[in-house]
C-alpha cells in the first residue's frame, strides 16, 4: 500500500469539538493514517456523492493529510467547488484535478504515490470514468437515498463492482444511506434492502438530510468549517470518515 512522504508546511492539529456536553475527536483525527484511494460513486445520479466526496477530502486535509481530489464527473462540480473555495479562503487545502475515461486510471496510478489520500468523485451513471476508477480504488463508497428508485439501482452498481473485482480483487464496496429522513420507516426499510445487496457491505452510519451540507458548500466549506457548526452533521461526517478510512 502506498504511503506518501510528509510535505513541508503540513502539520497535524488536534481538532476537538464540544458536542452535547462531551468531547468528540472528529474523524479527521480518528481515522487511519494508511494511504487510500477512495471512490465516491454510484450509477444513480442525485444521491449526494459530490457533497460527500468534498467533505471527506477536506476532513482528511484538515488533519494534515496531503489529499488529491479527482473530479471524474463530466459535470465538474467538485472542480467548481474547489475554485469557489480557493476564492473564499485563498487556498483549497488540497489538490484538485479533472480526469475522465482511461486517463483517470492511468493518471491516478501515477499521482497516487505523491499523496496521502486520493478521493475520486465519479459516476451518476455507468461511465468509462466510473469503471476506470473501480480498477484503481481501495474502497468504493456508494451513497444511496432511502427512495425506491435509488434502491432499484443497486443491482447495477453491484454488477460493476463484481466485474471490477476480476481486475481489482482488493476492492472494498460499502453502501451508506445519504440524505436520510429524520423520522419515519423509510430508513429502516432501505437499510434492510441494502443489507441484502450481493457483494456490497452495508454501513449502518446514515448521513441525514441536513441544510448544513449545501449551506457550507455554498461558502466553499465543509460542515467541519461552518460557523455555527451543525453538531449532528459534524458527528455523522466524523463517524463516516473513521469507518471509511481504515
Amino acid at each position: 500500500m502506498r504511503r506518501a512522504a510528509s510535505r513541508p508546511g503540513i502539520h497535524r492539529v488536534a481538532c476537538v469539538y464540544r458536542l452535547d456536553g462531551r468531547a468528540i475527536l472528529t474523524a479527521i483525527l480518528m481515522a487511519s493514517e494508511r494511504s487510500m484511494i477512495l471512490v465516491v460513486g454510484n450509477t444513480k445520479g442525485g444521491v449526494g456523492k459530490t457533497t460527500l466526496a468534498i467533505n471527506l477530502a477536506i476532513a482528511r486535509a484538515l488533519s494534515g493529510r496531503d489529499v488529491l481530489l479527482v473530479d471524474g464527473d463530466e459535470q465538474g462540480t467538485a472542480i467548481s467547488f474547489t475554485e469557489l473555495r480557493t476564492e473564499q479562503l485563498g487556498a483549497a487545502g488540497y489538490t484538485a484535478v479533472a480526469l475522465h475515461g482511461a486517463a483517470l486510471r492511468t493518471q491516478t496510478r501515477q499521482l497516487a504515490p505523491k499523496y496521502s489520500d486520493v478521493v475520486i468523485d465519479v459516476g451518476g451513471r455507468d461511465t468509462g470514468s466510473l469503471r476506470a476508477a473501480l480498477t484503481v480504488a481501495d474502497t468504493l463508497l456508494i451513497p444511496v437515498q432511502p427512495r425506491s428508485f435509488d434502491l432499484w439501482a443497486i443491482d447495477n452498481i453491484a454488477a460493476l463492482v463484481k466485474e471490477a473485482r476480476e481486475i481489482n480483487e482488493r476492492l472494498r464496496a460499502i453502501i451508506i444511506l445519504n440524505a436520510a429522513d429524520a423520522q419515519g420507516s423509510d430508513n429502516d426499510a432501505a437499510a434492510e434492502s441494502l443489507g441484502e445487496a450481493d457483494g456490497l457491505e452495508y454501513l449502518p452510519l446514515p448521513v441525514g438530510r441536513r441544510k448544513a451540507f449545501p449551506n457550507a458548500a455554498a461558502l466553499g466549506r465543509s460542515v467541519l468549517e461552518q460557523s455555527p457548526r451543525d453538531q449532528k452533521a459534524v458527528q455523522e461526517l466524523a463517524a463516516l470518515t473513521k469507518a471509511v478510512f481504515v
